[in-house]
């Protein structure tokens, strides 16, 4: 099987097939730790390792494997890698870890991970595989980050906070307080908010492909099929 280009690898994690907005996998923990900013990256930065790290992985050892325990192999390496994960985690952010809680070691059953390893990296070089994982899984992070960002800004009025978690004492002058005084909106903190926040993303990245497509047409010279049957009748295009 010939090797997709990286070009169309980035374009198809970062847009045209983007987990979140087009696949819809891995709901879980995008909706439930996307109520802030730090939450969302913590989470997302911890995907796109496992994502690319596994691809790689299971790209190394397609061939050694049978079928019969292809499956229980490419979850034993998803698992392991979360364990890694994990336990850096512990190390190093453990506050965040525990905000995060089970959502971290779910990522070994998360949906996209082990869509990828038996739909691309199974078939395809270690190289690409390692990059379809960081492009997929830097799509799911970006949409991660654009929810926790919308949250925490109409929850809290307010962008970066709490990042020392992430990042350590510095980042703790991070914070940016938008508005004063601020009373707060729960239905943005709240699951339904995690929903209507991203059933809005999936709406406007429809819209937005929409016009490109109509616009690809109009470039093209398309013709519409009204117009179409306007000419064969009268032999003018108005």
């Amino acid at each position: 099987m010939s090797d997709p280009g990286y070009r169309e690898l980035a374009l198809q994690g970062l847009w045209k097939n983007n987990p979140g907005l087009v696949q819809l996998l891995g709901l879980c923990p995008l909706l439930g730790t996307s109520n802030s900013m730090v939450n969302a990256l913590g989470l997302g930065l911890a995907t796109i390792f496992v994502l690319a790290c596994s691809n790689a992985a299971v790209a190394l050892i397609r061939g050694s494997v049978t079928e019969a325990v292809r499956l229980p192999a490419f979850v034993l390496i998803i698992a392991a890698l979360t364990t890694c994960i994990e336990l850096l985690m512990q190390a190093w952010t453990y506050e965040l870890y525990q905000i995060l809680g089970i959502f971290i070691p779910l990522i070994t059953t998360n949906c996209v991970i082990l869509g990828r390893a038996e739909a691309f990296a199974s078939r395809h070089s270690v190289a690409r595989s390692a990059f379809d994982g960081l492009m997929m899984g830097t799509g799911f992070a970006l949409v991660l980050l654009v929810v926790g960002t919308v949250r925490e800004l109409l929850g809290h009025g307010t962008l970066l906070a709490g990042m020392n978690l992430l990042f350590g004492p510095a980042a703790a002058t991070w914070k940016i307080q938008l508005f004063a005084n601020y009373p707060g909106f729960l239905l943005a903190i709240l699951p339904p908010g995690a929903f209507l926040v991203l059933g809005l993303l999936i709406a406007l990245k429809n819209r937005i492909d929409e016009s490109l497509a109509e616009r690809a047409k109009a470039q093209a010279g398309d013709v519409p099929a009204t117009e179409r049957q306007r000419v064969r009748v009268t032999g003018v295009i108005e």
